[in-house]
């Protein structure tokens, strides 16, 4: 019987989850409510009615507030205090993104090529009672803000370590649907957080679009940048050692293993990843080029390519190793941006393929503020007090993998 009687209510519970379509929205409604309270709490150092002496204000009920999200209109209830000082940041920071990717479906509505998929989410997000000037109008509202963010001075810190990388996106451009790429410059701050730097979406394949992204950087106050990490496209290099002149270039290790086993057959790539994660273990400079230099007189015979790409490339690699150990991981690749392109990436499949440039600007800057928000307000990232002042890194004599002595700081490009 109390088996029987069990099997009911839990059949009930699925009943509820699955047929009540408001069910979601009373839960994220709730959950929203509680940020806001804990939010005045905080402003407080108070909860309601607490006697405390580190109270720093008084409640004064509350004021209503709709919330549009993707599981419904949300009915809240702000919290107000009597010096009126309480400001929320919760819908500012939240309805970037959600107006953001909202436009972007719209566009898509607008200009004829929505799926029926798309179309449905449309609806569901936003109605259909919209027209070319209301997205017009809310694109310019959101456009200001956005702008305002990516031209913002950079003077109130330097940023010893930066790292750039880019995810590629679809985007309908002239009629035809193009390859665009979304570039993300982050930078270590000199009290050890991370911040997103720059954001632009741009033909990547052009050495004037890196160009013109470190200039923009630059001339917004950039300064104290001793270490920057990424691939080894051309472009990028050329402009990394005209614009950080005396600053080192790391090339991104994971980047070019992976260069380094495509280029070998599937029988013997395990082989060749444990050769590069022999010379990525090094803790010298020496160490790793004669161990590099062992590694590509291994492959020669076999695979004169790897050898070539071992010898022309592995240095570009250890300029992490003149920098302090404990920052050495974090330096040595650019997986920390690639995991925030996976973020981003999860939320640009919603509109697969963006109706123009201006959409997927749009979207991946309202992402990347709220990521930067959480970046700086957070943890820290590394101890820069670890970083020795002065050069980037000191003179040192080192052998390439062939044997050839060379003088050389910090390698640069």
């Amino acid at each position: 019987m109390a088996h029987r009687t069990l099997t009911s209510i839990t059949a009930a519970r699925q009943s509820v989850l699955m047929d009540d379509p408001d069910f979601l929205r009373l839960i994220v409604e709730r959950v929203v409510q509680g940020v806001l309270e804990a939010e005045m709490t905080a402003h407080l150092h108070a909860e309601s009615y607490e006697r405390s002496a580190e109270r720093r204000g008084y409640r004064n009920g509350y004021k209503p507030r709709q919330l549009n999200t993707r599981v419904g209109a949300l009915t809240l209830q702000v919290p107000q205090d009597r010096e009126g000082a309480f400001s929320t940041q919760l819908f500012a920071r939240y309805q970037r993104s959600e107006k953001a990717l909202v436009l972007a479906l719209m566009e898509m509505y607008i200009e004829g090529v929505s799926t029926r998929k798309v179309r449905e989410v449309t609806e569901v997000l936003c109605g259909t009672g919209f027209s070319k000037s209301l997205v017009s109008e809310l694109a310019g509202q959101l456009d200001e803000d956005l702008g305002a963010w990516r031209n913002r001075p950079l003077t109130e810190t330097t940023y010893p370590y930066l790292s750039v990388d880019a995810r590629y996106e679809h985007v309908r451009q002239d009629g035809r649907i193009v390859s665009q790429g979304a570039l993300i410059v982050v930078g270590v701050r000199s009290d050890g957080h991370r911040e997103i730097l720059a954001v632009t979406v741009a033909d990547t394949e052009s050495e004037a679009t890196y160009h013109h992204l470190f200039a923009d950087l630059t001339a917004r106050g950039l300064s104290g940048v001793r270490l920057v990490t990424s691939d080894a496209h051309k472009g990028l290099k050329a402009a990394i050692g005209r614009h950080f002149q005396g600053a080192s270039w790391q090339r991104c290790q994971v980047h070019f293993a992976r260069d380094l086993i495509g280029m070998v057959g599937a029988g013997r790539r395990g082989e060749l990843a444990a050769d590069l994660r022999e010379i990525f273990a090094a803790t010298t400079r020496e160490q790793a080029l004669l161990t590099a230099e062992t590694v590509a007189a291994r492959w020669e015979s076999s695979h004169p390519a790897v050898a070539r790409l071992l010898d022309d490339g592995s240095e570009d690699c250890l300029a992490c190793l003149a920098f302090p150990s404990a920052h050495r991981a974090r330096l040595r690749t650019t997986n920390g941006l690639e995991r925030l392109n996976e973020e981003i990436k999860r939320r640009t499949r919603v509109v697969r393929i963006f109706p123009n440039p201006e959409a997927c600007l749009r979207l991946v800057t309202a992402l990347c503020i709220e990521q930067s928000e959480e970046w700086v307000s957070g943890r820290r990232y590394l101890d820069i007090g670890d970083l020795p002042a002065g050069e980037c890194a000191p003179t040192i004599q080192a052998t390439s993998c062939r044997g050839r002595r060379l003088q050389a700081s910090a390698p640069s490009v």
